[in-house]
C-alpha cells in the first residue's frame, strides 16, 4: 500500500427496509389484536360453516397488515485511497451515506460487499457518547479509551493533562460522564480521540454540539494532527471548514462516490448541484401545509445584467412568494449566502427590523422582498439557502437552491484589486483643520 493507510475497494452497504401497507401500528392496535384474537377465530369458524360449498370466508384476512421487504443501498460501489497524513473531507446532503462510510472504517458495522484496508490505529469520534461508559467518571473514561485505542498506561498518564486542559472539564474529571451535557461530553471525547495519538482520526458532525469557541479549537487540533504526519477523515456540512481545514474532499451522493479531489473544485460542484441558474427556484412537490412556497426569485435590479450573471454595481432583490392557509406559531423568513468555497457571506431575516425574533403570519399568499444594495458582494459566484417555517415551529432547510454570479463590472475588484469577502463602496468624509499660530 506504500504511503496509503486506507483503501476502499467496491463497497456496499445493503439494508432490509419492512414495509406496512396500512400504515403505523400503534399499542394501541396490537393490544385490541391480542385481545379479541379468540373472538376472530370463533367467527371465522362460524363464517366457514355459512359458506356456500366449496368456499370458505375469512373477513379478518384482509383486515391485516400485508408487509413486504425492500432493498436499501446506503453504499454502492465506492472505492477511493487515503495516503498517510491527508485531511480528507467527506461532504454530501442529509442520507447520503457519510455516517455509513465512517462506521464501516471504524469497524463498527461490516459492508455487505467490497472491503476495506486501514493501516494504523483509528479514533473514532461519530455521536455524543461514542466510546463513554456512562458509569464511569471522566478520569476513568480517559484510560479506557487509551487502553482501547492501544496505548499503554505510562503513554495516557503523559497525554493526561494536555486531554483534561483541551476539554475544560478539570472540575467533573471524577463525575460519572453520564451527568455531563452534551458539550462536555463532546469535549472531553474530542480531546481523548485527537491527543492519544492513532493513526487515523475519524469526525463526524459532532463538533456542532460545541460552542464557536471550542469547533475553532477542534479544528486548530485537526489541523495540527494532519501537520503531524497522521490522517484525519472529516464529515461536515460547514463547507468553510472543509475548505480551510482539507487537503482533498469526497462527495457522496445517494450512496455513491460523485466525487473525489481537489478541495475547492469539488467543494463548488457540491454547492452547484442542484441549484438552479435561472433565478428562480419552484419546489418539485408544493407542500399541502399551513405554509408553503410558490417561488424564490432572485430578482436584478437596474443594468448590467447577463444570463445569472449581476454586475458588481446592480443592486438585487430575493423574492420569497409564499401561501399561509392554515394556524402557525410565530416565525420569520430567512436566507443566508454562501461563496465558492462555503463561507456564509451574509444571512438575514425577515424580523431583522423588528423589536421581536418572531412574528405572526399573515393568511393569504404574500410577497416578501430582501434588498442586497449594489456594490454589497465581491465578485464571484453565490448559493442561496432558505428555511420553511413549519407547524411544529422549525424550520426546513432548503440548501442551495439558486446560485447566480456577481460580475467585476465596474467593481472596486477590477478598479484596484481590492479583496475581502464583501467589497462595498463607504462613505468618507474628509475636513480641513486650520492650525492656529
Amino acid at each position: 500500500m506504500s504511503d496509503t493507510v486506507i483503501r476502499v475497494e467496491g463497497l456496499g452497504k445493503k439494508y432490509i427496509i419492512g414495509h406496512q401497507s396500512n400504515g403505523h401500528r400503534t399499542l394501541r392496535d396490537v393490544l385490541a389484536d391480542s385481545l379479541s384474537a379468540p373472538f376472530r377465530v370463533l367467527r371465522r369458524a362460524g363464517d366457514v360453516r355459512r359458506s356456500p360449498a366449496g368456499f370458505s370466508s375469512s373477513p379478518d384476512v384482509t383486515s391485516r397488515a400485508s408487509s413486504r421487504r425492500e432493498e436499501f443501498w446506503a453504499l454502492k460501489d465506492v472505492s477511493f485511497d487515503v495516503s498517510q497524513g491527508e485531511v480528507v473531507g467527506i461532504i454530501g446532503r442529509n442520507g447520503a451515506g457519510k455516517s455509513t462510510l465512517l462506521k464501516i472504517l471504524s469497524r463498527i458495522t461490516e459492508p455487505t460487499i467490497g472491503r476495506v484496508r486501514i493501516r494504523g490505529r483509528v479514533a473514532s469520534l461519530l455521536e455524543v457518547g461514542t466510546g463513554f461508559h456512562p458509569e464511569l467518571t471522566g478520569r476513568e473514561n480517559v484510560f479506557l479509551n487509551g487502553a482501547i485505542l492501544g496505548m499503554t498506561r505510562e503513554e495516557i498518564k503523559r497525554k493526561f493533562d494536555e486531554i483534561v486542559a483541551f476539554a475544560e472539564v478539570e472540575k467533573f474529571l471524577d463525575t460519572p460522564v453520564k451527568r455531563y451535557s452534551s458539550g462536555m461530553y463532546v469535549r472531553l471525547a474530542f480531546a481523548v480521540a485527537a491527543h492519544l495519538e492513532p493513526e487515523i482520526l475519524i469526525v463526524d458532525e459532532v463538533l456542532a454540539v460545541g460552542d464557536a469557541q471550542f469547533q475553532k479549537k477542534c479544528l486548530g487540533r485537526m489541523k495540527d494532527v494532519g501537520k503531524e504526519g497522521r490522517t484525519v477523515l472529516f464529515v461536515s456540512h460547514n463547507m468553510a471548514a472543509v475548505s480551510t481545514l482539507c487537503s482533498k474532499v469526497a462527495w457522496l451522493s445517494f450512496g455513491q462516490l460523485a466525487a473525489l479531489g481537489e478541495v475547492r473544485r469539488v467543494v463548488g460542484d457540491y454547492l452547484t448541484n442542484g441549484a438552479k441558474e435561472n433565478l428562480c427556484w419552484r419546489p418539485e412537490n408544493p407542500s399541502a401545509a399551513a405554509f408553503r412556497y410558490h417561488a424564490i426569485e432572485v430578482v436584478p435590479i437596474g443594468h448590467g445584467i447577463s444570463g445569472d450573471s449581476i454586475a458588481a454595481d446592480s443592486s438585487f432583490q430575493i423574492l420569497f412568494d409564499y401561501s399561509v392557509s392554515g394556524i402557525l406559531p410565530s416565525g420569520r423568513l430567512a436566507f443566508l449566502l454562501t461563496n465558492q468555497d462555503g463561507t456564509v457571506v451574509l444571512s438575514s431575516a425577515s424580523t431583522d427590523q423588528s423589536e421581536t425574533l418572531n412574528q405572526s403570519w399573515k393568511k393569504g399568499r404574500n410577497l416578501a422582498r430582501c434588498t442586497i444594495p449594489d456594490h454589497l458582494l465581491a465578485p464571484g459566484r453565490y448559493y442561496l439557502t432558505i428555511s420553511e417555517p413549519t407547524e411544529n415551529g422549525g424550520d426546513k432547510i432548503h440548501e442551495n437552491i439558486i446560485n447566480f454570479s456577481v460580475s467585476d463590472l465596474h467593481s472596486l475588484v477590477s478598479r484596484d484589486g481590492r479583496s475581502g469577502i464583501v467589497s462595498p463602496i463607504l462613505s468618507w468624509n474628509e475636513e480641513r483643520v486650520t492650525e492656529s499660530l
